[in-house]
Order: structure tokens, then sequence, then C-alpha cells
């Protein structure tokens, strides 16, 4: 039996968000209110079930403008700090509650998040009790299908730079944030998709070493084949009226608190 899932796009911003700090809008039009962009996350729910994509610095404000009431789980794309900062602000959840939060990454990004945080995953006194319990993704499961309450995702590797980050599906829709190429396999997991979130921070750039590129988001849809492409990830350069207009059918900047639908 299918199943519908809502996917809000939490945050669209690069890692200073925009207008950065300084109150700085780059190229944005400060009076068109979809360039206001927070960190990059979204949001996927169910009837029963909350999953986060990435806590970054502005998590408290995402979920509050989203008015998500309870996280059950929370996939980590990657360990850099627009996505990982505001992983403090799981602790009122996990109070609130009264159950430890689980939280899903690979290898990589648990052992750095339970390095750097380590006082998240730890029972110290009873005023200060384990907040997060974590599942590593690991490499010989990417592809397949992980659930989480009653949503489906299928984890994939993305290369960016010399690290790599998750890309998730969600049925028919997919999240590739920080991404600068895919290979076989990751192409193969996005076989299918109708809708693609993707990172784009590198827009007109002649050369980005972490983030697509505007041409390289159009060919890799080539062989994707995701019949609606919206971007994400968009730094200060990228204003939203004028991408609306130079951008073609069937590819769309996002926005925060865009909300999508995903069938699995």
């Amino acid at each position: 039996m299918s199943q519908t899932l809502k996917v809000t796009v939490m945050g669209c911003g690069h890692s200073s968000g925009v207008p950065s700090v300084g109150n700085h809008w780059g190229h944005c039009d400060p009076d068109e209110p979809r360039n206001r962009r927070t960190r990059p996350s979204i949001a996927v729910q169910s009837e029963t079930t909350n999953i986060i994509v990435d806590t970054g610095p502005d998590f408290r404000e995402q979920v509050n403008r989203t008015d998500i009431k309870a996280v059950h789980g929370v996939i980590y794309t990657h360990a850099h700090g627009d996505h990982i900062h505001g992983l403090d602000d799981l602790r009122p959840f996990r109070i609130r509650h009264g159950k430890i939060v689980d939280i899903y990454g690979n290898r990589a990004t648990i052992e750095e998040l339970e390095e750097r945080f380590a006082y998240m995953f730890m029972q110290k006194q009873e005023i200060y009790p384990q907040v997060l319990k974590s599942t590593i993704i690991e490499k010989d499961t990417f592809g397949m299908p992980l659930t989480i309450g009653d949503i489906s995702v299928v984890p994939f590797e993305q290369i960016h730079g010399q690290m790599f980050t998750l890309g998730l599906r969600f049925g028919d829709l997919a999240y590739s944030t920080d991404v600068v190429d895919l290979d076989q396999a990751a192409l193969a997991a996005l076989a299918g998709i109708k809708t693609w979130i993707v990172d784009c921070a590198g827009y007109k750039m002649e050369n980005n070493l972490v983030h697509f590129r505007l041409k390289q988001v159009f060919e890799m849809n080539q062989i994707v084949q995701a019949e609606q492409v919206y971007l994400t990830h968009m730094p200060g350069f990228m204003d939203y009226r004028a991408l609306e207009k130079e951008l073609p059918k069937g590819y769309a900047p996002s926005y925060d608190g865009m909300v999508l639908e995903a069938r699995l």
C-alpha cells in the first residue's frame, strides 16, 4: 500500500545562511521573503513519525516555525558545522517525551559526533540524562532500505570533495545536499525518482571542489531524469526571483518552509 509523506524544506541556505552575519544579503533582494535562508535541512513526516535530516545552527528556529512537536529520528548527512551545530536542541525533546533520540549517519559522521558531543551520549547524574543513541549506517547497507518508525529511507553515498556525505531517498523524492559528484551506485539509488532536492552552491563558478555547479545539476539530471528539481544549499549570490527567470522548466529554487510530497 502506498504512503504519502510530507517533506518540508526546513532550510535551503549555504553554510553562512542568507543574510549572513552582519546582515549581508549579497545579491539577494532582502524584500523577497524567499531569499531568507537558514542552514540546510529537511523534515520528513508521516502520520506517526517525524524524521529530521541534519540539525544545523538554525534547528530550533526551523522546528518551531514548522511546529514539530516530537522527533523520532535524525539522519546526519555529514559532520560539518552547518549540519550539526543545533544538536544540543534535541535535549528538550528527550526531557519532554522521556525518550532517547535516535540518530543515524555513516561511520565517520557518528564517530565525530560521539567525540565532539560526548556528553549527549552518556548519563551524567539524574539531571543530565543521556539524550542520543547512535546507529551507524554501514557502507555495505548503502542502497538498501532503512526503516525509522513507519518511514522507509534509502541512504546512498555522495562525493563531497575529500569526504563522503549521505544522500537520502524517500520513495519518489531524493535529497542530495553537499555533493560534487555521484558514482554509479548513487545514480542507481536515484533511478526512478520524480523529485530531487539537490545542492547547487557552486552555481556558475568555473570550478567548485565540494558543491555541484548548475551545469553539473543539469548534466546529472539527464541521467537521473527527475521530473522536478529544486535547488538547495544556496548562497547569497543566488537571488530567488532571478533564479525563477533563469531556470528552465522542471527546475526551481527551493525556499525555507516549502512543502512537498513523497510517495513510498
